[in-house]
């Protein structure tokens, strides 16, 4: 366990990233005391004067310990110090896994954080966030500290610009942090409503989303040692958490009467879709790059990445092949079988290109490449020296509409081996002696019984603190308010009858999937289950005779709540209660609670809602006993950390294959162990302060 000077050390290296290592820290109240050889060349010359001006008046000096021997850090210059980072970019990535590697060897917790303090000021600041924040995650006397927020270490790749002037003003003219006022980030800045892909703007430019895609990939790296990478079923992780953001992307669609995305599947037509993101840089002070409207992909040659857009059509194809066949081919010739059990896992290595790919050389990189090739098509060979696009930054890429065309494309690929499986059978459906008898959702109402079946979006203001992330900024809390979709809480009551004589463990799945599609043409149950949602997955003891399940929607196995996605940091902060700290120190990785629910329509609209109950004996993984679970509430998207994935059936089970039935009422009917119900789901257009 960390002493208290090594947690606040380890707090501090998350605050103000492009500032020098030496600087105060925590509203001034704090400041690392560094050996000589640490102050880069630019500042060894007044290194007095430094130690003087940042050691006065502060309440914790954190001394760090010389090191003996100093990393080389020369292979990290091809990403320069005012660079975009990509973890798409293959030279990015191995630059990565090398720091990575370096941070994780420190012999224990003080040199480590020496080390930190050493490479902060010599590297890129992304790429120094990025290796500190996956070295944290994965040490073993670090991994229970929690990560700062990104949105918080970097809000200019969230934040409309304009916003940090005001909040700079704001910083210094007020200096009573309690009487600064919230500084408002405006909506729908990005495009005018004469461009209709702009009614999806809420969900693409959540902050809440982005930063999930951002901490999924921090918990899940595709390089480095095999301990942090080789995870269990993390390719299928891949292919399910992008699935359930293709599938809920097109349903927000469906509720804001548009089509479902076109997929990227021709790489050779012009874009038709232009984004113009209008978030700056924080390591160069530029807009990241826009792109106009149909704009055509080309090879790219840069200096630190080329690519033949040809290479990407070749990649396809013989992953496409390898579906039809049913293997892939091993660098050694050898041919793996894509099983039902674990085709899925192998072809997500492929596909995303980790290490654990078994033939990188042939398969290559279609997902990472192609987020290069359109990152970089304003400006494919570098003549006008811009960096790269929103689609090469993880922290961003979710912003741009073609994000979800080509993860469109991707995920038919998966599709595509789904699709081959033999359908499931009745006996992998059913679940002897289990009756759901009767199946409901409410809303949670403190004042009245709401009327069941008809849940409720609206918007909502919460806040977000930018002062960590305020380089060389005013002290104190500085916040920003953003709006976005939320829902009213919910509960769901669900009767299941054992008509054994014995108890019986099952698995409680629940999923919701949309009636019809923007025109109002209804789906066919096999379009139904590409689209299913996932709300929840949890596990019930069903003692003999009628059991009343109760649910609320905040224990949901897909979100991790609002506190946790924009949590403060510090001991201050903290539950004190073990159980609740445990929960609090897993990662943030989870989709965001407030946008569990799709958004519906003003005037109603229809989903079914679908609950199953699966025997746990086919559901039941067996976990080492001497592992703590660690917040397992988000477990469905990230798994749990340093642990199986807690679900022994395919991710997305019942709805990942194809089913014996032609539509969802003639399931449930005949399985006794499923039932569906007609709710609806009325979109509220007020917007409403978050309650403290």
């Amino acid at each position: 366990m960390s002493n208290p000077i090594n947690k606040k050390a380890l707090e501090l290296l998350f605050e103000r990233p492009l500032e020098p290592i030496f600087t105060a820290r925590d509203d001034g109240k704090a400041v690392f005391d560094i050996p000589d050889s640490f102050y880069s060349e630019q500042y060894s010359d007044v290194k007095e004067d430094i130690q003087s001006r940042f050691s006065e008046d502060v309440d914790i000096k954190i001394p760090l310990r010389e090191l003996t021997k100093k990393p080389d850090l020369t292979f990290t210059q091809p990403v320069g110090k005012r660079k975009q980072f990509s973890l798409f970019n293959s030279l990015h990535r191995s630059i990565a896994a090398r720091l990575i590697d370096i941070l994780l060897n420190a012999e224990d917790e003080d040199l480590f954080i020496a080390t930190c303090a050493y490479v902060k000021d010599r590297v890129n600041p992304f790429l120094f966030q990025y290796c500190y924040a996956v070295a944290v995650q994965h040490r073993k006397d670090t991994k229970n500290f929690e990560i700062k927020p990104i949105a918080e270490m970097f809000p200019q790749n969230f934040v409309e610009p304009a916003v940090f002037k005001d909040a700079r003003a704001e910083g210094e003219l007020v200096r009573n942090t309690g009487d600064r006022r919230h500084i408002d980030i405006p909506r729908n800045y990005t495009a005018s409503d004469r461009e209709e892909e702009q009614r999806m703007s809420y969900f693409r430019e959540d902050i809440g989303v982005n930063s999930h895609h951002w901490h999924w990939h921090l918990v899940y790296p595709g390089y480095g040692d095999d301990e942090i990478v080789k995870k269990d079923r993390r390719g299928e992780l891949f292919y399910y958490m992008h699935h359930q953001i293709i599938a809920r992307y097109n349903v927000e669609r469906f509720c804001n009467g548009l089509a479902k995305i076109k997929i990227l599947n021709n790489v050779r037509e012009p874009i038709a879709e232009g984004y113009f993101p209008k978030i700056m840089s924080s390591l160069n002070n530029r807009t990241y790059p826009g792109r106009s409207a149909f704009t055509k992909l080309h090879d790219i040659d840069r200096e630190d990445a080329k690519l033949e857009i040809a290479d990407l059509e070749r990649w396809a194809n013989r992953i496409i092949q390898a579906i039809d066949q049913g293997f892939v081919t091993d660098a050694k010739g050898n041919n793996i079988p894509l099983d039902p059990k674990k085709g899925i896992d192998i072809l997500g290595d492929i596909i995303e290109s980790t290490q654990l790919s078994v033939n990188p050389q042939f398969y290559g990189s279609l997902h990472n490449e192609g987020h290069n090739a359109i990152s970089c098509c304003h400006d494919p060979d570098s003549r006008f020296l811009e960096d790269f696009g929103v689609m090469g930054d993880v922290t961003t890429a979710m912003r741009d509409p073609i994000f979800y065309r080509w993860h469109g494309y991707i995920d038919s690929i998966f599709n595509r081996h789904k699709e081959l499986l033999s359908p499931y059978e009745d006996a992998d459906l059913a679940f002897q002696g289990i009756h759901v008898s009767k199946f409901e959702v409410r809303i949670q109402t403190a004042s009245q019984r709401a009327s069941p079946n008809t849940l409720l979006t609206y918007m909502e203001k919460s806040d977000v603190d930018l002062a960590a992330g305020l380089d060389f900024g005013p002290k104190g809390n500085i916040y920003a308010t953003f709006t976005h979709l939320q829902h009213a809480p919910f509960e769901y009551a669900i009767n299941v009858n054992n008509a054994d004589n014995v108890p019986k463990m099952g698995t409680c799945r629940i999923f919701i999937c949309p009636k019809s599609d923007e025109r109002g043409t209804l789906l066919s149950l096999n379009e139904q289950r590409l689209l299913a949602i996932e709300l929840d997955r949890f596990a019930v003891n069903l003692v003999p005779g009628t059991n009343n399940i109760h649910q609320s929607s905040n224990s949901s196995s897909v979100t991790i709540p609002y506190e946790r996605s924009f949590r403060k940091l510090g001991p201050k902060y903290q539950p004190t209660d073990e159980r609740q700290l445990a929960e609090f120190r897993f990662c943030g990785c989870g989709w965001p609670e407030h946008l569990l629910l799709p958004k519906g329509r003003p005037e109603g609209m229809a989903f079914d809602l679908f609950v199953m109950i699966s025997d746990y004996t086919g559901d039941e993984v067996q976990q080492a006993k001497d592992q703590p679970s660690v917040c397992g509430d988000s477990s469905s998207f990230c798994g749990l950390k340093d642990k199986l994935y807690p679900d022994n059936r395919s991710m997305g089970y019942p709805f990942d294959r194809r089913l014996p039935e032609k539509t969802l009422v003639e399931l449930t009917n005949k399985f006794p162990n499923m039932s569906m119900i007609d709710v609806v789901i009325r979109y509220n257009d007020v917007i409403v302060d978050r309650k403290a």
